[in-house]
């Protein structure tokens, strides 16, 4: 099966994302999912479902830090675990849309 994405590169059906999607969508973005990736996919995931909307850059870093602390909560962090656009590339993994503000 191959991934139904919009123009943008986001899943086009939010309900077809699992773990083995997201393994492909970071694929895509040339990203190894790791423990610690997948600590922040479980929080934007949890975001979305109590926002109803992906955040962008800055909303993510005060949910992070508010849900993990100032460790992970920084932009520093984000950059190294996806480093092209922290807000998009976790959104993307994620099997969320676009994040709001997000060029």
């Amino acid at each position: 099966m191959g991934l139904s994405l919009d123009s943008d590169g986001y899943l086009s059906v939010l309900d077809d994302w699992d773990q083995s999607v997201a393994h492909e969508l970071a694929a895509l973005e040339s990203i190894q999912l790791t423990q610690d990736h997948w600590e922040l996919i479980e929080l934007v995931r949890r975001y979305y479902q109590e926002f109803d909307h992906a955040p962008a850059m800055r909303p993510l870093v005060k949910w992070i830090q508010l849900e993990s602390g100032p460790d992970k909560g920084n932009s520093i962090y984000l950059h190294k675990l996806f480093p092209v656009s922290p807000a998009k590339q976790l959104a993307r993994v994620s099997g969320l849309p676009k994040p709001t503000k997000c060029l």
